[in-house]
């Protein structure tokens, strides 16, 4: 009978990392926004729109805090891209007409849906970091009513 509560406590904490394990981002093919030859690493991370973004060093978040103070575009879309490419900011609607969803293409490993082909086709013929704004840009990320929910980072 002693060990009744033991065990009930056991099984309790190990169904409860069963669900973090099951919630965890994964980093693997992650790159830093700020070097992309870079590992994006669990521990280097700032907090971003509700979420994290993961950096390679110490050095990488200072100059995104910096950027993204200075309205720099091209870095918060990077940063909205990271978001979801680890699954932390869900799609609601298509980014450029705000309709609902029904194609979708991956870019830099981030998967972003559209309601067309025609939509889609034009997220295709776009390239660099034309394609990065308009696809992962602050308004982009807000016209497809992207949400961020919290995750637990894979170790």
């Amino acid at each position: 009978m002693k060990r009744l509560p033991f065990i009930a406590t056991a099984l309790a904490t190990l169904l409860t990392v069963s669900v973090y394990a099951a919630d965890a981002i994964d980093l693997e093919g992650v790159k830093c926004i700020m070097n992309p030859k870079a590992a994006a690493k669990s521990a280097k991370f700032v907090d971003f729109k509700g979420g994290k973004v993961f950096f390679c060093c110490d050095n990488c978040p200072k100059g995104f805090a910096k950027k993204i103070e200075a309205g720099d575009k091209v870095v918060a879309a990077k940063g909205n891209q990271q978001l979801i490419q680890t699954g932390q900011a869900k799609q609601g609607k298509c980014p450029f007409t705000g309709g609902p969803l029904k194609t979708e293409l991956t870019v830099d490993g981030a998967t972003i849906q559209f309601c067309c082909n025609n939509c889609k086709g034009k997220a295709e013929k776009l390239a660099g970091d034309e394609q990065l704004v308009a696809l992962f840009g602050d308004e982009a990320f807000k016209k497809a009513a992207f949400t961020v929910g919290d995750k637990k980072v894979k170790e």
